[in-house]
């Protein structure tokens, strides 16, 4: 654990003790902290904003209401993460509708040429059709290993999945990827 993380650690421990002990500013700290983690996990699921901020408040309600069950055996935000994807994939069950995550308002990078930007625009594309593809055991773990930077040990909490399970799902789906993008390439 780097020092950033440590300090993360302690000051989410300090917020969740001022909570409990009936500090409502403290929760509203914890959830300005986690708020993007939480929206960018909603945006992935669901196609509107109406939506993903009805699934934010229901996350929050939920780790509200549950935080004297977090117990530190992982960080908060890994713990809120799990809150989230459970959350997330019941209501998926009830709609069944999916939108992979990727912002392409956030591509543009000002240090690279129009004509690289343009070929990450399409590359990002590409893989995101990819990625819609994958069987959905690879494809949350692919998401929440890629575009949430979860180790496989979160990941694992997160989804209840065991560590080998996830770094097996993790390998099938770059090489299902990666012939897929060769292909893609390739036409």
């Amino acid at each position: 654990m780097n020092l950033e993380q440590l300090i993360t650690k302690k000051r989410d421990n300090a917020l969740i003790k001022a909570t409990l002990s009936g500090d409502s500013k403290a929760f509203s700290k914890l959830v300005s902290s986690y708020k993007k983690r939480v929206r960018a996990l909603g945006m992935s699921f669901f196609k509107n904003e109406a939506d993903t901020e009805d699934f934010e408040q229901e996350v929050f309600l939920k780790a509200y209401t549950n935080l004297a069950n977090f117990k530190g055996d992982s960080s908060f935000p890994t713990w809120l993460t799990s809150i989230a994807y459970n959350t997330a994939v019941n209501a998926k069950t009830r709609r069944k509708e999916y939108l992979p995550i990727s912002d392409e308002e956030n591509l543009e990078d000002s240090d690279l040429t129009p004509e690289k930007n343009q070929i990450r625009k399409i590359t990002v594309l590409a893989v995101r059709e990819a990625v819609k593809d994958l069987p959905e055991k690879f494809k949350i773990c692919v998401e929440l290993y890629f575009f949430y930077d979860n180790s496989h040990a979160e990941i694992s909490k997160i989804t209840g999945e065991g560590i080998n399970t996830i770094k097996s799902h993790i390998f099938r789906a770059k090489k299902i990827l990666r012939e897929k993008l060769r292909s893609y390439y390739e036409e």
